[in-house]
């Protein structure tokens, strides 16, 4: 894996940028949309969770297993994907029974070490509480894209590439 990215983004927003009925897809968008390799990350994991929620019934609304394969393949097109070796795994579970992570809380745990990973600057998620939990050292690089559309974030700060 090479290089660092500025953001990295959690599969909370993935799903919300890619499902237009979600309640927080606005907020989202603007994120992927400005996407790049060199620029943006996601983990490998999040391709099967986004997968997984966009491709079941909602409401009244079916979405097709075929659409949400052609999303997550958009997605993968898009930006850097990182996945973590076995030892990596072993490292991050290790790190979350440090601090009494338990439960559905070690795949965020797994994000975070993706995150890392990659040298992400900014860590966009709607589990901002969880991220912060797993990984308190990088608080002040976690963030919900609340904002985003509006705030001059997405170009200055975010995933404008540095010189």
């Amino acid at each position: 894996m090479s290089g660092r990215v500025r953001v990295f983004l959690d599969t909370s927003v993935l799903i919300a940028a890619n499902d237009i009925d979600h309640e927080r897809h606005a907020e989202s968008r603007p994120l992927l949309v400005a996407a790049t390799r060199e620029n943006c990350a996601c983990a490998a994991h999040s391709l099967a969770e986004t997968y997984a929620n966009l491709s079941i019934v909602k409401g009244d609304r079916q979405q097709r297993p075929e659409t949400a394969l052609r999303l997550v393949e958009q997605i993968a097109g898009r930006m850097m994907v990182v996945a973590l070796d076995p030892e990596e795994y072993i490292t991050a579970i290790r790190d979350a029974a440090k601090l009494r992570i338990a439960g559905g809380t070690i795949y965020d745990a797994l994000l975070v070490k993706c995150a890392r990973k990659v040298g992400a600057q900014r860590i966009y998620t709607w589990n901002v509480l969880h991220f912060k939990l797993v990984a308190p050292d990088l608080a002040e690089r976690i963030f919900t894209p609340w904002g985003t559309g509006r705030w001059p974030c997405l170009s200055r700060y975010s995933l404008k590439l540095s010189s």
